[in-house]
């Protein structure tokens, strides 16, 4: 059963039981509205109280019925039956009451909840708006400026933010269930309040809409959905309910069927899938109950921070007392700028950097669960920490290295128990970017591997397996994207209109501007060891900066010119001679913006369908995870792969055999054809 109906003296409780999240399936939506009519009839009932019962109230739509036609009762209906009860419903909430799930309660006359629940409505999120009255009744019980906050930012609130807007009528402590009833109790025999639906929506301080506008497209970018969002709580706040609920659900029901909310419900569904993958299924990860990290500098200090925020008690070892001294200060200074930003209160900030113990002695990990090293890129440096490692920790513990673009095989030679060491790539700053990278080595355990997409979950980020080669997934897509960069400038582009394109596309920043930031010695780093397994890595212009120390903004000049104090880049006449002397003899073109955009992102398809054939990724929606949440990829778009499919690979690959026929590309891989030939990238799996 969905729904059942209880009764205490004069309260009824509906109790709605859909694991794992409540979902609103057809039949739920069916079954509350049965609800409302066997209650509406029993004379016995004077106040209704709606809960639910697992983890959370009604976390929203039945993700099952995503891209497919509705099925009756449509939720706006439902809502307005409960709405129109002749007794007073009381939404009790705990968990999440997201999307549809708050549009139920706002049908509701009172909403209580316990001080843990949020609330929101997340639709933008997925490219759509709400579609059962989201933005009509909220402008009328919260007021329009509040409502728009919460419609077009997608994230929710929670339960005390929510009182406080009048979202909440009461917060309940203890038992939800017997308080809600309790609550429901004194309120029956008082004055019914005014349907939502009913109420005027209180008036707007001159300016609101224009300035939101502005906002919320700066904060959108190219999304759609947000500033639609906006335009419906407008429409809820001038016009009649009618009205505005009749643009709210024609608004739904064109982004509904759209390519962004295509894309971004792809990849939500990815990211639903990711740390939970097929092949590690029923397979018990190890236990990590204790962590620590070798090399406090950026990255470590990051990982670090990211394993405190997670709850595990950190060791950070360093090669002496200065240098331990050195990690601790870069660890510090991360809650030091968290509680600036007011990400988290100073207590908190304290009692996570009380849980980091910073030494220089080893022998401190003989019990820890799981060791992290984030020492410098030297498979040398690298093969010597682990040598120690192998000497103190214990058998069963977990061993990792954070090596960006050196063979973790290589690196583990040499150390006991190797079915316990794999590869966890972390992002940098480590404790904010949500992907991580899990590379296992041809001798890891699945108990180990399940271990880091365990340990993945228990930090809030995004694992995808990869496999072992130059770069893994993101890296080794993101050479192309440097290799196909050069190749632009070299043909009568200029970085500036290179990046300015790849903005419009949707990136936050273009390859010129993100390589100044990072730092061109990096790279070149990278090539240098290329050349020496024979490899012939193309950037004849990245090389020739390197020589003369342009190293971007570290070193005030890389592609573009920064002045002292100033991030902003600045055209080189430098960079222009040192292009122009490179492209002398090359054809020259002028370049429209979506061309330069196909001229780098097609052949990143190219190269990520490789990684597909090659097995480095088992999902072509793993590569746009890696993409969107380790590289800027826009979501929007759905990750590189998602974004060909929609195009149609057979567009992807005419373009690409143009580019390859004038010497600015690779021509389309052999997979890529097939896969143009099938329809999809699933013809490679398997």
């Amino acid at each position: 059963m969905t729904v059942t109906i209880a009764r205490e003296d004069t309260v009824a409780v509906v109790t709605v039981d859909n694991p794992p999240v409540n979902a609103l399936s057809q039949a739920l939506r069916q079954a509350l509205v049965d609800a409302v009519a066997e209650l509406d009839a029993d004379a016995a009932v004077r106040a209704v109280v709606l809960i639910c019962a697992g983890r959370t109230f009604i976390a929203g739509a039945d993700v099952n019925e995503f891209g497919k036609p509705p099925q009756p009762p449509h939720l706006p209906d439902v809502v307005a039956r409960i709405e129109g009860a002749r007794k007073p419903w009381v939404a009790a909430i705990h968990g999440s009451a997201l999307g549809g799930g708050l549009e139920v309660a706002l049908g509701c006359a009172y909403r209580v909840a316990v001080p843990s629940a949020s609330l929101g409505l997340p639709e933008v999120r997925l490219g759509i708006i709400p579609g059962a009255g989201g933005t009509v009744r909220l402008p009328r019980l919260i007021g329009p400026a509040a409502a728009v906050d919460l419609v077009t930012g997608g994230s929710p609130v929670g339960a005390r933010k929510a009182e406080g807007l009048g979202l909440v009528d009461a917060l309940i402590d203890g038992d939800l269930r017997a308080g809600a009833i309790a609550f429901a109790g004194d309120i029956a025999g008082k004055p019914v309040p005014q349907p939502i639906s009913e109420r005027v929506v209180p008036p707007v301080e001159a300016g609101l809409w224009e300035t939101a506008e502005k906002a919320v497209a700066a904060k959108a970018k190219r999304e759609v959905a947000p500033l639609r969002a906006l335009a419906s709580v407008r429409r809820a706040s001038e016009a009649d309910f009618a009205s505005a609920m009749a643009f709210e659900r024609e608004t739904f029901l064109e982004l509904r069927g759209s390519a962004q909310a295509a894309a971004l419900r792809h990849v939500f569904f990815a990211e639903r899938a990711a740390p939970r993958p097929p092949e590690l299924a029923g397979i018990t990860p190890r236990a990590i109950r204790s962590a620590a990290v070798i090399g406090g500098g950026t990255m470590g200090a990051g990982i670090a921070a990211a394993l405190r925020d997670a709850g595990l008690p950190v060791v950070l070892i360093e090669r002496d007392k200065d240098a331990v001294e050195r990690g601790l200060a870069n660890v510090r200074a991360i809650y030091d700028g968290s509680v600036k930003r007011n990400r988290i209160p100073q207590a908190v900030a304290d009692e996570r950097m009380a849980g980091v113990v910073g030494a220089d002695d080893y022998d401190l990990l003989a019990d820890t669960d799981l060791v992290i090293e984030a020492v410098f890129e030297d498979i040398d440096v690298k093969r010597a920490v682990f040598a120690r490692l192998s000497e103190i920790c214990r058998p069963d513990a977990v061993l990792a290295t954070n090596t960006s673009y050196l063979d973790p095989n290589a690196i583990s030679e040499g150390v006991r128990h190797p079915e316990r060491f794999l590869g966890l790539h972390f992002f940098s700053p480590a404790h904010v970017m949500k992907l991580l990278e899990i590379v296992p080595t041809d001798a890891t355990a699945p108990e180990v591997l399940a271990a880091g997409f365990a340990l993945a979950r228990q930090l809030g980020k995004i694992p995808v397996r990869a496999g072992i080669c130059d770069g893994f997934i993101g890296n080794r897509i993101l050479k192309v994207t440097r290799a196909q960069a050069e190749r632009l400038v070299l043909s009568g582009a200029t970085p500036a209109s290179v990046d300015a394109a790849m903005r419009a596309f949707g990136l936050p920043m273009g390859p010129f501007e993100a390589q100044d930031l990072g730092g061109l010695d990096i790279a070149a780093f990278q090539r240098k060891a290329a050349r020496a397994r024979g490899e012939t890595p193309f950037a004849p212009v990245a090389d020739r900066l390197c020589a003369i120390e342009r190293f971007g903004q570290k070193s005030a000049g890389g592609w573009y010119d920064y002045q002292p104090g100033d991030r902003t880049p600045k055209p080189s006449d430098a960079v222009a001679a040192i292009i122009a002397e490179e492209a002398a003899g090359r054809p020259q073109r002028r370049w429209e913006e979506a061309e330069i955009a196909d001229a780098i992102v097609l052949p990143m398809v190219n190269e990520a369908t490789r990684i597909l054939e090659e097995r480095v990724a088992l999902r072509a929606a793993d590569i746009d995870l890696v993409k969107i949440h380790g590289y800027g990829f826009p979501r929007w778009r759905g990750g590189p792969m998602h974004y060909a499919e929609a195009r149609g690979l057979a567009a992807v690959v005419a373009v690409l055999d143009r580019l390859s026929a004038d010497g600015l590309a690779e021509p389309p891989c052999e997979g890529l054809r097939r896969a143009a030939e099938a329809g999809g990238f699933s013809a490679l799996a398997g």
